[in-house]
């Protein structure tokens, strides 16, 4: 893990439990096959299920170092179709979202196909996330409070973890902000003129093993000041209740394995932006931690 080094004059204890979200943002164990598309790296393959790719041999081309994908631009859209269907069925590709989502190339954001959501940990694949902190300022004008989610329990990641007020991925076609305005609504019933308040905070990357294969993922992290008479309410089904906490709670939580990694990640970053990490009573630790995993873009 990228993170687990122990921090000078902080007990060993408490500087690992403050890595149950930052260790696993960046740790990887299996071995993968780096996947190429037009000579760049876009994603990569767990080692263990390249046999099931050699159905492909004129698409797809192995070496010890890379595969390669050969279909012409044209026609990827229509071969991940296929092939990610096949994979489905033998199992390799776990559930199955029915959204579309862009094969971005890393360096540029081009996108360089269109495949299923659910394939994109199979291949590796960069995908972007939305996510707001939903905060209530104190008589000092400071984030005294933060909205909680909780999933429900069918979501089939993570069921039953505290999340951030809104959250989600963001399907082909749509900018990270257009994505947050339409998840605001589905997961806290807000409106796009309440959204449009959110400002821009960080961008967080992960690449860690998950059971689906690999998560690579960037964070577009926002943060929603909220008057302390709006109150959220889901509109989807899919966050089983909201709560309003104290910023102390949260950030225990946060530093803590309660919460999913990402909204994790999301929060001790709004804690950083706003000099709250004392909170969570390990903030050197954990700020020097969540330098590594900012992007250089917002």
């Amino acid at each position: 893990m990228a993170h687990g080094h122990p921090v000078k004059g902080r007990p060993p204890q408490a500087v690992e439990r403050a890595w149950t979200a930052l260790g696993q943002a960046r740790c990887r164990a299996k071995p993968r096959r780096a996947l190429r598309v037009e000579g760049e790296v876009v994603g990569s393959v767990d080692e263990v299920h390249l046999p099931a790719l050699d159905r492909w041999p004129g698409a797809l081309s192995v070496d010890d170092r890379a595969l390669t994908l050969r279909v012409p631009a044209g026609e990827r859209d229509a071969w991940f179709a296929q092939a990610n269907a096949v994979l489905h069925a033998d199992g390799l590709i776990r559930g199955w979202r029915g959204e579309p989502f862009a094969l971005p190339s890393p360096s540029s954001g081009r996108a360089l196909a269109v495949i299923e959501r659910a394939s994109a940990r199979f291949w590796g694949t960069l995908t972007l996330g939305a996510h707001a902190n939903g905060w209530v300022a104190g008589t000092d004008g400071r984030p005294a409070s933060l909205w909680v989610a909780r999933r429900a329990a069918n979501k089939p990641t993570d069921p039953g973890k505290l999340d951030n007020l809104v959250g989600g991925g963001v399907p082909h076609g749509q900018t990270p902000a257009q994505a947050l305005v339409r998840e605001g609504f589905e997961e806290a019933g807000l409106t796009p003129a309440q959204m449009a308040r959110a400002v821009p905070g960080c961008v967080i990357e992960l690449i860690r093993d998950v059971p689906e294969g690999l998560q690579f993922e960037r964070l577009h992290v926002f943060d929603l000041a909220l008057e302390p008479n709006e109150r959220p309410v889901n509109q989807d089904g899919e966050v089983a209740s909201i709560e309003r906490m104290p910023i102390e709670t949260v950030a225990t939580l946060a530093a803590g394995d309660a919460m999913t990694v990402d909204a994790s990640l999301v929060t001790l970053a709004f804690l950083r932006r706003y000099g709250l990490l004392g909170a969570t009573g390990r903030g050197e630790a954990l700020a020097a931690a969540l330098d590594r995993l900012l992007t250089a873009s917002v």
